[in-house]
């Protein structure tokens, strides 16, 4: 009788351990059941039908703190995570693998969090770079070099005037030269948003290139340079006098793959090559426009076409991670991860590079003690990138370091080609949304 009694007593016991515990903010319903099947509750979910037992009624508020705390993970998590991203090579990736996951933020989420934080920044950082590097609608490019020209010129008129005795040669070529120089700088500086001064500022810059190589190489132009030289030198001077020109130029680039720029496949119909001839043509018309004007536009289009193709493409590096290590024995998925937190961690060091070089930028005038420790903070991330990479690669894969620096260079090659190749999807894809 003890014995029974006993065994029920630790049935009990068992039974109650079994329950899960509920959460501190656990509200059953007001008659503790089920609002679906009205079964009767004993935590926060549903045993008979699985529903949740808090209402999803609740405050606007609350449920975007909610989403946003399932988006981004705001907790010790992150704290926990971003320090070894960054520092530990290959140690997330090993914790995920070995099951240790509730103390750090996944991958993906971490992923998507990162590259959003990146892609919105790097839009700022070079859009507000843009008046520096960018901007080519006044054609600044070419005006300082001939305004640097002037000025060495003149150096050399003053010098060739101080001589004894004057060497009057040397004195009318160097005169003939600024007079020059001076004409193309009043042609370039024309209003390039204006049609009919187009032809006109573009035929000069490409005369000042060629003008300019004289004078670096000291010695005057020979083949299809001279050929060229002279056809700008009588076509600017046709096309000011309202004359027709001898040919016309063709855009500035060309994307065509036949002797006559037009652009064609085999494998294609006569038709589909005329539509690609057109759409190709179109392309290049965009591409005049946006580098003779506002560049801003393209580029803000072209970063925003990056997060997707980024996207994308990591699977493809998983690929390439899986080829390379085929015998390793490891799931896709374990390839995915190390794809996922290598990207997380290039993104986020650039990040820190960019703003760096902000900050660099300020204490060059309020603390210019510490701009050059900024610097070197700067440099060093950027360095530490292709370092960390190949420490995470040994580290997760745990190969010798011979085999895994030729795995690290192949990758890196196969990958860089794929960057470039996803470069050049953003730019097409980014012009014709302008």
């Amino acid at each position: 009788m003890q014995n029974a009694e006993l065994v029920e007593k630790n049935s009990d016991v068992n039974t109650t351990l079994s329950l899960p515990k509920q959460p501190d903010n656990f509200k059953s319903s007001a008659n503790n059941h089920c609002d679906n099947c009205h079964q009767p509750l004993n935590g926060p979910f549903c045993a008979q039908c699985g529903q949740q037992a808090e209402s999803t009624l609740k405050y606007f508020w609350v449920v975007i703190l909610h989403l946003l705390d399932d988006i981004f993970s705001f907790d010790s998590r992150a704290v926990r995570t971003i320090l070894p991203l960054v520092t530990r090579p290959g140690f997330l990736t090993n914790e995920y693998i070995a099951g240790k996951r509730v103390h750090y933020v996944p991958p993906l989420r971490l992923y998507l969090f990162v590259s959003i934080v990146f892609f919105i920044t790097l839009k700022f950082f070079v859009l507000a770079d843009s008046n520096k590097i960018l901007t080519v609608s006044d054609n600044q490019t070419s005006i300082t070099q001939i305004k640097d020209q002037l000025v060495l010129l003149e150096k050399n008129k003053l010098k060739a005037m101080d001589a004894s005795p004057i060497n009057t040669v040397d004195l009318l070529v160097i005169t003939k030269s600024i007079t020059k120089f001076e004409t193309f700088l009043k042609d370039i500086n024309k209003d390039y948003s204006i049609e009919i001064n187009r032809p006109l500022v573009d035929m000069t810059k490409e005369l000042v290139d060629l003008e300019l190589e004289q004078f670096k190489d000291e010695q005057p132009l020979s083949g299809h340079k001279k050929e060229r030289y002279d056809l700008l030198t009588s076509n600017i001077t046709k096309f000011k006098n309202g004359e027709t020109l001898d040919k016309v130029d063709k855009a500035f680039t060309t994307i065509g793959n036949n002797v006559d720029g037009s652009l064609s496949f085999d494998f294609l119909s006569e038709d589909s090559n005329k539509k690609l001839n057109a759409f190709a043509e179109s392309l290049i018309k965009k591409a005049e426009k946006a580098f003779h004007s506002d560049t801003a536009p393209l580029v803000q289009e072209v970063i925003g076409k990056l997060p997707q193709l980024m996207f994308v493409l990591l699977p493809i590096f998983a690929v390439l991670l899986k080829i390379m290590f085929m015998f390793s024995k490891r799931l896709y998925m374990e390839h995915l991860t190390v794809a996922l937190h290598s990207h997380s961690f290039i993104f986020f060091t650039i990040l820190l590079v960019e703003l760096l070089d902000v900050f660099a930028g300020y204490s060059e005038t309020a603390l210019p003690v510490i701009t050059g420790a900024i610097e070197f903070a700067s440099k060093a991330l950027l360095t530490w990138i292709p370092i960390y990479l190949f420490i995470m690669q040994k580290r997760v894969y745990k190969q010798g370091y011979f085999f895994t620096f030729i795995k690290y260079s192949l990758i890196g090659t196969a990958y860089m080609i794929l960057i470039g190749f996803t470069g050049v999807i953003a730019f097409v894809w980014g012009l014709t949304d302008i």
